[in-house]
């Protein structure tokens, strides 16, 4: 049975950083593209950041480029989030997600999803 399991999230100032985890199992995924996504209230679920599954590619909307940066240990079938300078308008369910080939921002070709994290970011 395939699960994930994220966690790290919390309640941050404005400016300061978080770092999420996720930790899969159930299977290997290192042939397997990870990311993450992001769910505010009454909004839609938004990619934020794509790895595929070497780590040599990775993928951010304009809304977090150079601000979040992904990562992955294959050897711990674990995907990584830092999010640097954070925001209020980044508070949100934050969700890690895998799929078999590359990652994409369209969130129902995703194979498997974890619970999700809260992040919130005070003003």
């Amino acid at each position: 049975q395939v699960q994930l399991v994220e966690s790290g999230g919390g309640l941050v100032q404005a400016g300061g950083s978080l770092r999420l985890s996720c930790a899969a199992s159930g299977r290997t995924f290192s042939n397997y593209a990870m990311g993450w996504f992001r769910q505010a209230p009454e909004k839609e679920r938004e990619f934020v950041a794509g790895i595929n599954w070497s780590g040599s590619s990775t993928y951010y909307p304009d809304s977090v480029k150079g601000r979040f940066t992904i990562s992955r240990s294959n050897a711990k079938n674990t995907v990584y989030l830092q999010m640097n300078s954070l925001k209020p308008e980044d508070t949100a369910v934050y969700y890690c997600a895998v799929r078999a080939g590359y990652y994409t921002q369209n969130s129902e070709r995703w194979d498997y999803w974890g619970q999700g994290t809260q992040v919130t970011v005070s003003s």
